[in-house]
């Protein structure tokens, strides 16, 4: 195992054990929660295979459900995550997602936000679509999805500018 393969590994564990023991138990209103582990999605290398993210993504949102006994929704919305992450980097990086030259420590930071938000977007609508799944509840799921996705991109930029930024 290379040391990169370690610290994909080790991200994977901690967002996935913030997650299910922290980012869980958050409740504001009633339905504002966030979902942190979604970053690991988001800063999945760019230049590996993409069965392997997909993979890995519903290996994810599994475990997360298994934690949260959501039934599977996690799952589906992270592989939606992962489908959509390619169109979502072209989106907001263009050439560099072209040329494969992305590094999340040196982007800048509107294209950071707007892959982040985006990318938090899909997935959020895609959570609470499948856990209301009743077309009737159109303004819940929206509401849900706003209000969760805004406390859920922060907390992602918050972490990915602290963690994944070159230390000077």
């Amino acid at each position: 195992m290379t040391s990169f393969t370690g610290i994909l590994s080790l991200r994977f564990i901690l967002l996935l054990f913030v997650q299910v023991v922290i980012c869980n138990n958050i409740n504001f209103f009633g339905f504002i929660n966030p979902y942190i582990y979604i970053v690991f999605i988001f800063l999945f290398p760019i230049r590996d295979s993409r069965i392997v993210l997909l993979l890995v993504s519903f290996v994810l949102g599994m475990l997360v459900d298994m934690f949260s006994d959501s039934g599977g929704v996690h799952a589906a919305a992270s592989i939606t995550l992962a489908y959509a992450r390619p169109l979502l980097l072209k989106m907001s990086f263009g050439m560099l997602y072209e040329h494969q030259s992305i590094k999340f420590n040196n982007t800048d930071l509107g294209s950071l936000i707007t892959y982040v938000g985006a990318g938090t977007l899909l997935h959020h609508f895609m959570l609470f679509s499948l856990e209301v799944f009743n077309i009737s509840y159109v303004l819940i799921i929206l509401k849900k999805t706003l209000f969760s996705s805004i406390f859920t991109i922060l907390l992602s930029i918050l972490i990915i500018v602290l963690f994944s930024r070159d230390k000077k």
